[in-house]
């Protein structure tokens, strides 16, 4: 193996490990943040972005970075146990996609769910309705 595989297989492996570290406390301390905040149990992506901290998308977004598709299932029992269930199809989703792990896209929907939030529903209101079309229509 030629030194530089090996340099950027070690420079992978300390991000992984770093990012996974930070996760950790992130998720962590979001736990205690989580239970003060009171979100429906029927609320969507969006009103659940809304009321949630950033410490917790940004613990989701490197959990991925750290693990990859891996990173699915234990997002979906953190935000099971944070109650968060209105975040769970579109994290597991992203977790799922080799290669999107370097982009932070929870944290950008964080993001765009307080600056924009109608813009961003009715996005997720046209991908619904666009993947429930019948193609022989």
């Amino acid at each position: 193996m030629s030194e530089e595989l090996k340099l950027v297989i070690n420079i992978a492996v300390v991000i992984m490990a770093l990012s996974l570290a930070a996760a950790i406390l992130l998720l962590v301390l979001a736990v205690r943040q989580v239970k003060k905040i009171r979100v429906p149990p029927n609320a969507g992506f969006v009103a659940t972005l809304q009321g949630t901290p950033l410490v917790v998308v940004l613990g989701l977004d490197l959990l991925d970075l750290a693990l990859d598709m891996f990173a699915a299932p234990l997002g979906w029992t953190i935000l099971e146990y944070l109650g968060l269930k209105g975040l769970q199809t579109i994290t597991v989703i992203e977790s799922l996609f080799p290669g999107t792990q370097l982009i932070p896209t929870l944290t950008l929907c964080w993001v765009a769910a307080r600056l924009m939030p109608d813009r961003l529903s009715d996005l997720l209101r046209d991908v619904q309705v666009g993947s429930s079309r019948d193609p022989r229509a």
